[in-house]
């Protein structure tokens, strides 16, 4: 009896040695500070400008013979009036305004050409449009050739009528394109034969006289750069543009 009870201590002592010992100072656990996942980065769509709204364009006139300004109505042609600088044949400021003005009905005709010409990368730029009677006479005053400046005895220059304009084309952005000659060139390199110019010259003249010929105008023959309105109209002897 004695022999079993020891047997049985000694089985006993035996199991609890093969159990760890449950400390009451546990080590602190180091919870694994696992860096959370960083979400994939989802790449935003591209933002694109904002293009500009357009500003409204005004309400065209009643009369379509009315005056208006160019820009209202085109507002990405280029306005470079030479004549309101000392940038031109005269060397003199000839008026004081640097908007274009133009009958409506021709601003119309010279709209279409621009939207001909920006398709294949090309814009006007406008060096004269209307022009007061008395500018005119300045202008015959200081080069009193009939070829180049029309000689108020015979009657108004097509700029006095508002129905013509003086133009040269241009780069989209801006910059000036080769042409046959400067503007107000009273030289060979003036006229509509353009043998006598670069080939690259020639065909930009020809680009800008097709656009404007089946917009509705005609150019002079002794300048490439002036072209006249088919529907002609009376001169303006009153109508001076605000400066």
């Amino acid at each position: 009896m004695k022999k079993r009870m020891f047997l049985c201590i000694l089985l006993l002592l035996a199991g609890c040695k093969q159990q760890d010992p449950v400390s009451d100072i546990s080590e602190p656990v180091q919870a694994t500070q696992s860096t959370p996942e960083t979400p994939e980065q989802v790449p935003q769509a591209e933002q694109q400008p904002i293009p500009a709204m357009p500003e409204t364009p005004p309400v065209p006139p009643d009369d379509p013979t009315e005056f208006v300004r160019v820009q209202d109505y085109i507002p990405d042609i280029v306005v470079d009036l030479r004549y309101a600088t000392e940038n031109n044949f005269t060397g003199s400021v000839i008026y004081h305004y640097t908007d274009a003005w133009l009958r409506y009905s021709t601003v119309c005709k010279l709209k279409q050409a621009q939207e001909i010409l920006r398709p294949q990368g090309y814009g006007i730029c406008i060096w004269d449009a209307f022009r007061s009677a008395q500018a005119q006479d300045t202008l015959w005053a200081a080069y009193p050739d009939g070829n180049y400046v029309a000689n108020p005895a015979n009657g108004y220059s097509g700029h006095t009528r508002g129905d013509t304009v003086d133009i040269t084309l241009i780069a989209l952005d801006g910059q000036p394109v080769e042409m046959p000659s400067g503007f107000d060139d009273f030289s060979a390199a003036a006229d509509r034969d353009y043998r006598d110019v670069s080939e690259l010259a020639a065909n930009h003249a020809h680009l800008l006289e097709q656009a404007m010929e089946t917009s509705g105008f005609k150019g002079y023959a002794k300048e490439w750069w002036h072209y006249s309105d088919t529907e002609k109209h009376p001169p303006e002897t009153i109508f001076i543009p605000p400066s």
